[in-house]
């Protein structure tokens, strides 16, 4: 959460009200290295000059000297270590942003070369420091504090209820599966979030390594390639993130990736390679995309949603969900689950009479709690790439024997062509339960 959940109380009880099927993610700090600057004051940092790391957050920071809020970097860093200071949702291209090398520790404190000339301006950066383990804990009692915050903040207007707990948690810093028990935890015994979804950060080389545990246990994945390509070599970057997404695919956990048009913070265009990565991030399989300073503090976020989304519009087009099938099939496993199968058939016929769609109608068979019990998961369901989650009447049920599924298929096929998604003679695939048996139908639309 980029500000406290007071401060975004009206600002999400009107969204509620636009727009009441979106969910609500809170992103922890975690264990995130900060300079302090308590005098605000811009801090000049020429090149070829040294400057101080120190944790005695009482002195007040200048061009020698950078408080910072953790007192064991001295022991975690060697000579030689490349750290890196940059503003909250670094963009990479502000001259906001300096690379400093470790020359050597004094007790507590850290000496470094300042590899390159910036200004930081702010009360708050961001510090990084490639490849060591930093001994804080993954959800910090900060974050404990703000979420229970938030448990309570978004209660606060009655008439949401249960309904508007937050739907995801992304635990920032992930480093291992551990990290993912612990949270879901404490959001079950402190906070009544037992439905709240955990989508792990992938942010650092120790997240990296310990990827296939972390992807069992989080419901997501949230590949936050800005501190990755710290501690990654650039031409690593785009190898992590082809084989974290498909792995994420063949889980089917969903799979989000983060920093894709930095230069539309101060632009109305992004660049050319810019547009190519969002495109190509949809073509490896991402469920969503993040954005970050471009709506944080950009000049432009409205063009910037609006762009990314175009871009990826496009490149859904021209997805091969033939291939993405057929790769998934073979991680499948044998036997297949009834709900596999059936899926599977589905995709199948969809695929060959090339279908606009498939309807899906689910329920838990409790139609007496399934109005209040499915609200939440159909707001989640919005993160999972090409799903439009629709609540029906839980008194007609999908199971039921008789006609009613069919004025329900209506109401779904009716949201289907105002959206866009359907139009007259398209094909459409409708799997369904009717008494005890899964049925899987192909109908053709009229006029």
């Amino acid at each position: 959460m980029h500000s406290g959940p007071l401060l975004l109380e009206e600002p999400i009880r009107m969204a509620s009200i636009l727009e009441p099927s979106k969910p609500v993610m809170l992103d922890t700090v975690g264990p995130e290295l900060q300079v302090v600057n308590k005098t605000e004051r811009p801090i000049s940092l020429e090149a070829d000059s040294f400057v101080v790391l120190t944790p005695d957050q009482t002195k007040e920071a200048n061009s020698n000297l950078l408080p910072i809020n953790f007192h064991g970097l001295s022991k975690a860093v060697m000579s030689g270590d490349t750290i890196f200071i940059g503003q909250y949702l670094f963009t990479g291209s502000e001259t906001t942003s300096v690379w400093l090398e470790v020359s050597e520790s004094k007790g507590e404190d850290v000496v470094c070369l300042i590899k390159n000339s910036a200004t930081l301006s702010g009360p708050l950066y961001t510090l990084h420091v490639s490849q060591i383990h930093i001994d804080r804990p993954t959800l910090t009692e900060k974050d404990k504090e703000v979420v229970i915050l938030a448990s309570p903040f978004v209660l606060v207007i009655k008439t949401w209820g249960a309904r508007n707990n937050i739907d995801f948690l992304t635990l920032s810093y992930t480093r291992h599966a551990e990290d993912i028990r612990e949270a879901r935890e404490f959001l079950s015994n402190h906070c009544d979030l037992q439905q709240t979804q955990i989508f792990a950060k992938i942010e650092n080389i120790e997240g990296l390594t310990h990827f296939d545990e972390i992807l069992q246990e989080a419901d997501g994945i949230i590949l936050s390639r800005g501190n990755l390509g710290i501690d990654l070599p650039p031409e690593k970057v785009f190898l992590f993130q082809k084989a974290a997404l498909h792995k994420c695919n063949m889980a089917g956990k969903p799979a989000v990736v983060t920093r894709v048009v930095d230069s539309m913070t101060d632009n109305l265009r992004p660049t050319r390679a810019e547009a190519t990565d969002v495109a190509n991030a949809v073509l490896d399989g991402s469920d969503a995309i993040i954005l970050g300073a471009e709506t944080l503090r950009g000049l432009y976020p409205v063009e910037t949603i609006s762009t990314v989304g175009r871009i990826c519009f496009e490149a859904e087009k021209v997805f091969n969900h033939d291939t993405y099938f057929k790769k998934a099939g073979k991680y499948a496993g044998m036997p297949m689950s009834h709900i596999e199968s059936i899926a599977s058939s589905a995709v199948r016929a969809a695929i060959k009479v090339k279908a606009s769609a498939i309807i899906c109608f689910t329920s838990s068979g409790r139609a007496a709690r399934s109005d209040l019990k499915h609200v939440p998961w159909a707001r989640q369901s919005l993160i999972i790439r090409g799903l439009f989650p629709m609540l029906a009447d839980p008194r007609h049920p999908a199971e039921s024997t008789n006609a009613t599924n069919e004025t329900i298929l209506k109401i779904a096929l009716d949201h289907g062509k105002a959206s866009g998604v359907i139009k007259s003679h398209d094909r459409v695939v409708v799997c369904q339960k009717v008494a005890d048996s899964s049925v899987v139908k192909i109908i053709e639309l009229a006029d």
